[in-house]
């Protein structure tokens, strides 16, 4: 199979990586995928991108596991679900549900990204023609780090009202992070890389990996590529007023899932921002903007165009161009055209309605 992948018309795949640290798509059958809709809207998006998939005839065959976040009994099947995603190596999911409570069981997003280690998130945030937002123009790149971070996962209570949280940070992955951040402006001919940190007050933890980007940079001085670095509370300022100045941004974990939030607003919401995770080994797609949405749960409101454009981006990564660009055109064509529009786009139509206009689209 191809070892690109395929972020909307864009791709991230080998450039400047060791041959230790390449991102490769290898899958272990020929159609298998490994399907997990999710918690909250899940299987109601996931079944558009189903019935999308075949009308196109796809060859994609499903291997799907209901895996929920609600609660901890599902551990074993999420263990199922793994093993389908070592098998596969390429799967698409919605977001699992993380409890908030002491009692509750871990993130299991946050687990599978690092149990697999796909250390690369890419998230696309795109004005659309036909859905204009207080910003026109928009159009950049949140890079972030997946697996260490605040997302290690390691704090304990000292003493009782104390609790210590480590925050991880090692050279090796701030570099094959910025490496692939700059290898992705490289293919897709953008023209700047920001570095988003906080290393004004964590001088050890981020100012390793903004010394890191400085020297992984200096390596790409020849590309023309221009590169700067912000402190992250600066940056959400920025976003909000002159995202246009942005191009390629890469982070650290916690600042990234605070970043992908501020830029799928200032574009329209959850509802159109793809995704994806990917490492050596494995490609995982889901919507760029993790939000499992409970309030509209089985109303059949909810918008499936960012998991079916995820759903394009897997199909581009397996090799199936030709069938990734007619429906990302078609779901485009259907937001461009503004007459089935979801609530959250100030329309009226249901996932339903809106996924019958795609596959319309599609004829």
């Amino acid at each position: 199979m191809s070892a690109t992948v395929y972020v909307g018309q864009e791709r991230v795949g080998r450039g400047r990586f060791g041959p230790r640290e390449r991102v490769i798509a290898m899958w272990a059958k020929d159609d298998a995928v490994t399907l997990i809709p999710g918690d909250g809207i899940g299987n109601e998006i996931t079944d558009s991108v189903k019935e999308i998939f075949e009308h196109v005839n796809a060859p994609i065959e499903w291997e799907q596991y209901n895996v929920s976040g609600m609660s901890s009994e599902g551990e074993d099947l999420f263990k199922q679900a793994m093993e389908s995603l070592r098998r596969n190596r390429v799967g698409l999911k919605g977001i699992l549900f993380t409890p908030i409570s002491q009692s509750g069981h871990i993130s299991w997003n946050v687990a599978m990204r690092q149990q697999l280690d796909i250390y690369a998130s890419v998230v696309l945030c795109k004005s659309l023609p036909g859905f204009p937002t207080r910003h026109n123009n928009v159009d950049f790149a949140i890079i972030r780090e997946n697996t260490e971070g605040e997302y290690s996962g390691l704090e304990h209570q000292s003493f009782p009202g104390v609790v210590e949280s480590l925050k991880v940070s090692t050279r090796a992955k701030a570099e094959r992070i910025c490496r692939f951040a700059f290898d992705f402006a490289l293919k897709n001919n953008r023209k700047k890389v920001t570095c988003v940190h906080k290393a004004n007050i964590m001088k050890l933890g981020d100012g390793l990996f903004l010394n890191t980007f400085r020297r992984v940079a200096e390596d790409y001085k020849s590309t023309g590529i221009e590169f700067n670095d912000m402190i992250v509370d600066n940056t959400s300022m920025q976003l909000v007023a002159r995202p246009t100045q942005f191009d390629v941004m890469v982070m650290p974990n916690l600042y990234g899932a605070i970043v992908s939030n501020i830029g799928a607003a200032l574009v329209g919401g959850p509802g159109i921002v793809p995704g994806c995770n990917v490492g050596r080994e494995y490609a995982l797609f889901e919507p760029g903007c993790r939000h499992v949405a409970k309030d509209i749960m089985g109303t059949n409101r909810a918008n499936p165009s960012a998991m079916i454009l995820s759903a394009t981006m897997m199909l581009r990564h397996l090799g199936l161009d030709h069938l990734a660009n007619s429906v990302a055109s078609a779901t485009f064509d259907v937001i461009n055209a503004g007459k089935v529009r979801t609530a959250d786009m100030g329309g009226s139509a249901t996932t339903s309605e809106f996924t019958a206009a795609v596959i319309k689209n599609l004829n």
